[in-house]
Parts: C-alpha cells; structure tokens; sequence
C-alpha cells in the first residue's frame, strides 16, 4: 500500500506525523465528540498463534492505539484530568468486551507553546497511571496516557506507559541512530 502521509501547517507536528504515518492512520484536524485535536492517529492489531494451518487458529487478540494530538497555549492539571475522563468516556463507548479484546490504549499528547513545561503538570504527567481491567482483565484492559511536550526548549514529560512518547521527542536520537549493545560495551572500554 502506497500511501502520503497528510501535511499540517505547524513543522512539529508534520513531523510527528512523518514518524507515525506508516504504522499509523492519520487524520488532520480530528473532531471527536466535540473535542478538537491536530492530529488523531490509530492503530489496530491482530494476533493469533496457528497450528500447521490458518484454519487451525487459536488466541485470538486485538489490540488499539489511539492517540490524540493538541497544540495548546498553555497547560493544566485540571485540563489534563478532563483529557482523562474524555479518555474513559471514549473508553465506554468504543470499546467492545470480548475474550478476544486484549488491550485498548488512549494517549493524549498536548505540544506547549510556553517556554516551559510548568512544574506541577510535569510531575502530574510523570507520576500518571491509569490502567482499568474489563471485568477482573477476562475481556482485557485500556490504559490512558498523556504526554506533554514543550519543543520549542526541547522538554517532554510522558506517562510511564506512553511509548509512543519517543515520536515526540526530535532532540535525542531514534532507536536507529543509536547504537547497539556491542557499541555501548566497546565505548566502556579503556583506551577508546
């Protein structure tokens, strides 16, 4: 499949895009259930084991990402704690229990125009946890995360669980770029 991801007119956030495009569906300026947001992505998974064939498969699992992107002037811990109760309100409404739904996870990323991220939204963010099992975790879980990131001083505060995170944060190297165990090992030697 051959396809571009969309363009938006904040650099930041296209670029953001440029790293989900291909593992993720896409849509410019989302509206969900009132709330607006720059960029919305998805993902979906399917996992299954078989034995010899297709036909004979068995654990069945489906997985979400959905992730939600706003560029706000400023932040809160009130602002935050309403993405949360959107997240689990969403969660209600979109998630369908089953034994074959394994996990569903909601991220809500806010990109600061402040010079920086303020002390307590950073410490709020990063002590965040919110995790709910579907009927004793029988049907799975969904997981809300946030990430708040001020790129302008190159600052990021994430949720534990929030790998998505990385997508964010343009001023430290991809996994690519960095290198490997044997690398790291070698640079601990003496002489090098």
């Amino acid at each position: 499949m051959d396809r571009d991801a969309p363009d938006w007119d904040d650099e930041f956030v296209d670029r953001v895009g440029d790293r989900l495009f291909t593992s993720y569906d896409l849509t410019k300026n989302a509206r969900v259930d009132g709330e607006r947001f720059t960029l919305r992505a998805e993902l979906r998974m399917e996992r299954y084991k078989q034995f010899f064939h297709p036909a004979l498969s068995y654990g069945h699992h489906e997985s979400a990402e959905h992730l939600f992107v706003r560029r706000v002037d400023r932040t809160s811990v009130a602002e935050l704690e309403r993405l949360v109760a959107f997240g689990h309100d969403l969660a209600d409404r979109w998630i369908e229990p089953s034994e074959e739904h394994f996990s569903t996870e909601f991220t809500f990323a806010l990109v600061v125009e402040t010079a920086k991220i303020d002390p307590a939204v950073r410490e709020f963010v990063a002590d965040f946890r919110d995790r709910t099992l579907l009927k004793r975790g029988y049907y799975g879980h969904y997981e809300i995360n946030l990430v708040v990131v001020a790129p302008e001083v190159e600052e990021l505060s994430a949720s534990t669980n929030a790998d998505i995170a990385d997508a964010f944060r343009f001023w430290e190297p991809d996994d690519a770029e960095r290198e490997g165990v044997i690398g790291r090992l070698a640079d601990r030697l003496p002489g090098r």
